[in-house]
């Protein structure tokens, strides 16, 4: 007589379990489409250094093969009708700083923040909360490029820039959730 009062048992519990599975299930997929949302919307930041600079004055502008330099970022970062264009442009209160933006500026029709780079870390989140998603250009110095990587990476041992190295270019992906990527090149 056992056996038959096994047989009613199973037929009972199959449709629970068909049912706890489906939820978890279902919860799965939830948590696995929630991370992709969430992750798609990298911020991508690319931090470089002014353009070359005159030698004398106490903020002096760029030199002729600074002002080709800054053409050159616009010409790699300025066309509006692609999707992934530069949103956003920040820039410190030097002159050298400014014009290297102002070619990419006024082809994408956007006006640069000047912003301290003092606090790098302040300036990273800044950014990150101000253009989530965006994609930023930051003109910064021989000192404030690497600062500036490290806030938004969390890399700490970034070489530094020589004194008479222009044309460094970090570009930072920023995910809402996980380890920012960095890719070095030279521009």
């Amino acid at each position: 007589m056992n056996a038959p009062a096994k047989l009613q048992h199973r037929p009972f519990l199959a449709p629970l379990a068909l049912l706890a599975l489906t939820v978890m299930s279902g919860v799965l997929i939830l948590i696995v489409a929630s991370w992709v949302l969430v992750t798609d919307n990298s911020t991508t930041v690319i931090v470089v250094r002014h353009a070359e600079k005159a030698t004398e004055g106490t903020d002096p502008p760029l030199t002729a093969e600074g002002e080709a330099r800054a053409e050159m970022l616009a010409r790699m970062f300025g066309d509006k009708r692609l999707k992934d264009h530069v949103d956003a442009i920040y820039v410190s209160p030097a002159l050298r700083n400014r014009q290297t933006a102002e070619p990419l500026a006024a082809r994408l029709g956007v006006t640069p923040t000047v912003a301290s780079q003092a606090d790098p870390s302040r300036l990273a989140r800044r950014m990150l909360h101000e253009h989530p998603g965006a994609r930023i250009l930051v003109v910064g110095h021989v000192d404030t490029v690497p600062a500036i990587v490290a806030a938004l990476s969390g890399v700490r041992d970034l070489p530094s820039i020589g004194a008479s190295e222009y044309g460094t270019m970090y570009i930072v992906t920023v995910p809402r959730i996980g380890r920012a990527s960095i890719l070095s090149m030279s521009y």
